[in-house]
């Protein structure tokens, strides 16, 4: 096969996590050094930064800037919740993108997101085929939702889960300083799939965690739910629950009382507020003193409580998806597949997924890992999970805080 010279262009989309940049790094470490790819561009806030003509020159910035990518929470190339249209009936961006795309010659692209990232990444994939234009595009998965289809695991789960995890145990020991009893609500996130609150079991099986666990993968029904809390408190004098912010009950219906205050480019509720109601009816029901929590952003971007194996994974993703590209391979999202070698180590590989089976499609926790009262998590689960939260991350420091990465973002001449 002739090799496709070119620039590629790599984009970030979707809620950030705390190694999405490890990944991006993965892709332009790995395509800054590959004699294949011409120019390495970064499109500002993803998808729009292409449409809007915004794009960095990743070549002209300081190499040890971007390798502390690997411990900078967040995008660092802004991201974005942009919901392309049919481009059967409506292919106004889809042309502006082959616009820019012959602009520059970008021949390669690598977008960096989730569920709906991949269909973005699939529209443009199948239109460029259409348009007999040479372009080579791979998914790079992330998620800490952990809800891609057909991946072991997605890059931000691992780390969200031990900082879900740690922040459990850490909560557990601050609610039993006092001989009062109090109940403690965690709401963690979850929209549909409830892989993140499944987490808190691992703070359960240390000894110090939740005592009732709620997913979304089982409808959520109120009184049992004040049963459940009230039998816990009058045994233990205490009670802690994590719930996932998307729990619903049998009709669908959010638990969430902002479950309507608004949604996302693509339609998604935007949830909240589910812990300050179940702490409510739940201090109404007990009378006992009822503390919610709500995690909210810092499970997604905790950093400091990275796992080192998913800044390990994250960076791998990318790194393979230029690989598989400059190797001829288009219209696939990079996937992990688990493996045990001789010993019984957890090995993580990559396989390929084809991103029309990637798109809009989600991985939920399997019932089997879910206890048959619906509220506590089983044993294979943290089997699953544990290997995923390993290793201590080397964090570059500056007056013992975090030394982030200062890109220059130097867009490119027009």
């Amino acid at each position: 096969m002739e090799a496709l010279k070119g620039a590629c262009i790599i984009g970030q989309s979707g809620g950030p996590t705390s190694v999405i940049n490890a990944s991006a790094y993965g892709v332009i470490n790995t395509a800054l050094n590959n004699p294949n790819i011409t120019r390495v561009l970064g499109a500002e806030h993803g998808i729009k930064g292409i449409l809007n003509d915004r794009l960095f020159d990743m070549g002209k910035e300081d190499p040890d800037e971007l390798k502390r990518l690997l411990y900078t929470p967040s995008s660092a190339l802004g991201s974005c919740r942009y919901k392309m249209k049919d481009p059967d009936k409506d292919d106004t961006d889809y042309k502006r993108i082959l616009e820019i795309f012959k602009k520059y010659d970008v021949r390669y692209f690598f977008y960096n997101g989730g569920n709906d990232s991949m269909d973005t990444c699939n529209k443009i994939s199948k239109y460029m085929q259409k348009m007999n234009y040479e372009c080579r595009v791979m998914g790079v998965p992330k998620t800490i939702d952990n809800d891609l289809f057909g991946t072991d695991h997605c890059p931000g789960y691992g780390s969200a889960a031990k900082y879900i995890a740690t922040s459990c145990m850490e909560v557990f020991n601050d609610c039993h300083v006092y001989d009062t009893g109090e109940i403690c609500i965690i709401e963690i996130m979850g929209r549909h799939a409830g892989w993140l609150t499944a987490a808190s079991a691992i703070a359960t099986s240390m000894g110090c965690g939740p005592d009732l666990i709620y997913l979304p993968e089982i409808p959520f029904d109120m009184d049992t739910f004040l049963d459940d809390v009230e039998a816990i408190y009058k045994q233990k004098g205490y009670c802690m629950v994590a719930v996932s912010e998307g729990v619903h009950y049998a009709d669908g219906s959010f638990v969430s009382n902002a479950k309507t205050s608004a949604t996302d480019g693509f339609g998604h509720a935007q949830l909240g507020g589910l812990a300050s109601l179940l702490a409510f009816v739940a201090a109404d029901r007990t009378h006992a003193k009822v503390r919610p929590i709500e995690l909210s952003l810092l499970q997604r971007c905790g950093a400091h409580l990275a796992s080192q194996t998913d800044i390990n994974e994250a960076y791998m993703a990318g790194e393979a998806a230029v690989n598989c590209a400059v190797g001829g391979i288009t219209d696939k999202m990079i996937g992990f597949e688990r493996q045990y070698d001789a010993d019984g180590n957890y090995v993580c590989n990559v396989k390929l997924l084809d991103l029309a089976d990637v798109a809009n499609e989600e991985k939920k926790v399997p019932l089997e890992w879910i206890t048959k009262e619906g509220n506590g998590i089983e044993k294979e689960f943290l089997d699953y999970v544990m290997p995923l939260i390993q290793g201590e991350p080397d964090i570059p420091k500056y007056k013992s805080l975090p030394r982030y990465a200062r890109l220059q973002k130097i867009l490119i001449d027009k």
